[in-house]
């Protein structure tokens, strides 16, 4: 029998940019990590690096990393089912390149999303299997019935940061 998700987070990795002789200069790779809330098709709350806590304090960002420098998760978002504001059903998970390199240039970058509760990992997505794109919709938590389930979507978007990601994420609210 399986257990019902209370607790999970979704980890974001990603190597830095090095200079070479071709490009001397190298510009910084900044992946982001979001988690969206929704009521229905209604935007609720976000926990992002712009935004650590989501009101409800469900939905904590546990900081931001703008270079990828360091080994493993570089971002992480940890998400407390047992907060969560009663009127939202569905928690989308959305990683963005804020600096706008497409994902199939970025060495080493992930996303993985772990039951906290079991320590298994439920998905693990490779970005440069997701191609040029500058986002991605990870997957969601979402109540088909009375507790909360994931489903991964790993879906490609053109968006560069959380507010370009909201208008096309209705798609995915049902």
């Amino acid at each position: 029998m399986m257990h019902a998700i209370t607790h999970l987070s979704m980890g974001l990795g990603w190597d830095p940019a090095h200079a070479n002789g071709r490009h001397p200069r190298r510009r910084d790779i900044d992946l982001n990590a979001a988690a969206l809330s929704f009521a229905g098709d209604n935007f609720v709350d976000v926990a992002y690096h712009e935004q650590l806590i989501s009101r409800d304090g469900a939905l904590r960002h546990l900081g931001d990393s703008v270079t990828g420098e360091g080994d493993g998760d570089n971002e992480v978002i940890v998400v407390d089912l047992a907060q969560v504001d009663p009127a939202v059903t569905t928690i989308v998970f959305l990683v963005t390149c804020y600096t706008g390199q497409r994902f199939d240039r970025i060495a080493n970058g992930f996303c993985r999303v772990t039951d906290n509760v079991t320590g298994i990992e439920l998905i693990r997505v490779d970005l440069d299997s997701v191609g040029a794109h500058t986002g991605m919709v990870v997957g969601k938590l979402h109540r088909p019935h009375q507790d909360w389930a994931f489903t991964m979507i790993a879906q490609p978007i053109n968006a560069q940061h959380v507010v370009n990601a909201v208008p096309q994420l209705g798609v995915y609210l049902h």
